[in-house]
C-alpha cells in the first residue's frame, strides 16, 4: 500500500465497443475485458515512457503471470468506455497495474489488475530476479524512489 504522500501514476485513454466484441446478447464477452487491459497498459505506457517497445530496446519483455477481473456492469456495442490504468509500485521485479473500466455514463463497468515479470528478450526468455537498471531509472524519473 501507497503512503497518502506518494503519487499515483495513472493514464486514462477511451475506446470504443466495436461489433466483433460483444457475444449473441449484445454485451461485451468477458474475455475481452484482458484485452481491454492491455489497451489501457499500453496507452499508460507510450504515456509515461514505459512501453513494450521501450523495454524491448532495454532487452526485456514483461509477459502477464497473474490477471483477474471483476464485472460490475455490461458494455455494448457502440459504447465509448474509459479505461483507467494505475501503476502500483512494488520493490519486487515486477509490475502491477490495476484497471477501472467506466461506461459513457461514468459507471464503473470493471475493474481488474494484472502482474507482469521481466525476462531477457534475448535467448532463452531467463526470468529477472532483480529490477533492472532501466526501470529502476524510470522509477526514479516518475518519483517512486
Amino acid at each position: 500500500m501507497r503512503s497518502k504522500n506518494s503519487k499515483e501514476i495513472s493514464f486514462t485513454t477511451q475506446i470504443r465497443i466495436r461489433f466483433v466484441e460483444t457475444d449473441p446478447l449484445g454485451i461485451v464477452w468477458h474475455g475481452n475485458y484482458i484485452q481491454y487491459f492491455e489497451d489501457g497498459r499500453e496507452a499508460f505506457g507510450r504515456h509515461h515512457g514505459i512501453s513494450y517497445l521501450d523495454q524491448k530496446e532495454f532487452g526485456y519483455a514483461t509477459p502477464i503471470v497473474k490477471s483477474s477481473t471483476e464485472h460490475k456492469l455490461p458494455l455494448r456495442y457502440g459504447d465509448i468506455a474509459t479505461i483507467k490504468t494505475v501503476y502500483v509500485d512494488s520493490p519486487a521485479a515486477k509490475m502491477i497495474f490495476r484497471y477501472e473500466i467506466y461506461n459513457q455514463d461514468e459507471k464503473l463497468v470493471c475493474t481488474g489488475e494484472t502482474i507482469q515479470v521481466f525476462v531477457s528478450d534475448i535467448g532463452n526468455g531467463e526470468l529477472s530476479l532483480t529490477i533492472p537498471q532501466f526501470f529502476l531509472d524510470w522509477k526514479q524519473k516518475e518519483g517512486l524512489i
